[in-house]
């Protein structure tokens, strides 16, 4: 039986330093070494994940921009994309007539973008996108017609709890969305994605086109939830949110303690899997 490991990464393989430990990293190095099939499914893009994974042999696609994108390990190339149409530029508007002015990220003449119009951004904007000074994909604009520009396939609202959450209310039900506190800053964000974009299709593609029968994966957060819900087991780490340690098939260790590479030290055994 084939089975695919899929885990979260902030939060759950990474720790607090937003890195994979050399512990972590040697674990799952030999794991897939000796056959398993490993992947992770991230918020992150494929530029910024493989910064935080430094050190992580694992081969097969990623799974980015919760579920968006899958792509291929090594380039960033775009294997599978799944993009708003027409109705990201109606999103737009919308939140635009509620005073919402959210980091758009699309693709433009074929490069991946992410366009924020800097006399709109809120104290919490300015902080997440601090952390991405140099790059490449920065795209700074100065009205709202440039933000409506390329293929657009995630929103991303950082502010007021109270501005984003009636929001959320409203687009929940028609795409997918995620309202949390971010991890490092606690910021309340809202993502609004594409109904198809959820790390549980992205998984369930990539298992199919992995040829796997099971499905095991790992989290800690609000959008992990729809990946749990559909996966064969799902094991939360110790740090995770109460609702999914409450679905969860079982915890592990906290990302400190490197939880989810314990998890396969101890649990992975190559010779009743058939690769």
């Amino acid at each position: 039986m084939k089975t695919l490991y899929v885990s979260d990464l902030d939060g759950t393989l990474l720790r607090q330093n937003e890195r994979t430990s050399d512990h972590t990293n040697a674990i799952i190095n030999q794991c897939v070494q000796d056959g398993m099939l490993f992947s992770y499914a991230t918020a992150r893009s494929w530029h910024t994940a493989k910064k935080a994974t430094r050190g992580l042999d694992a081969p097969i696609p990623l799974i980015v921009y919760n579920g968006a994108f899958i792509v291929d390990n090594a380039t960033g190339k775009i294997l599978l994309a799944n993009t708003f149409g027409k109705e990201g530029v109606e999103i737009l508007e919308d939140l635009f007539a509620h005073d919402i002015v959210p980091i758009v990220y699309a693709l433009i003449d074929g490069q991946e973008k992410f366009s924020f119009l800097p006399s709109r951004c809120t104290p919490e904007m300015k902080r997440f996108l601090a952390t991405r000074k140099g790059d490449v994909r920065s795209r700074a604009v100065s009205s709202f017609e440039q933000l409506k520009q390329g293929e657009i396939f995630y929103l991303t609202c950082i502010g007021q709890e109270e501005k984003l959450k009636p929001m959320y209310a409203h687009y929940r039900d028609r795409f997918h969305c995620v309202f949390q506190t971010d991890l490092y800053t606690s910021d309340p964000w809202l993502e609004i994605m594409p109904q198809a974009a959820s790390k549980s299709n992205a998984a369930t593609q990539l298992k199919e086109k992995l040829g796997c029968d099971r499905l095991v994966v790992f989290g800690d957060g609000m959008n992990d939830l729809d990946l749990f819900e559909k996966a064969d087991e799902s094991y939360a780490v110790q740090n995770a949110v109460a609702p999914l340690k409450q679905i969860a098939t079982g915890i592990v260790p906290s990302n400190e303690e490197d939880g989810v590479a314990m998890w396969l030290e101890r649990n992975w055994n190559h010779e009743h899997e058939t690769i």
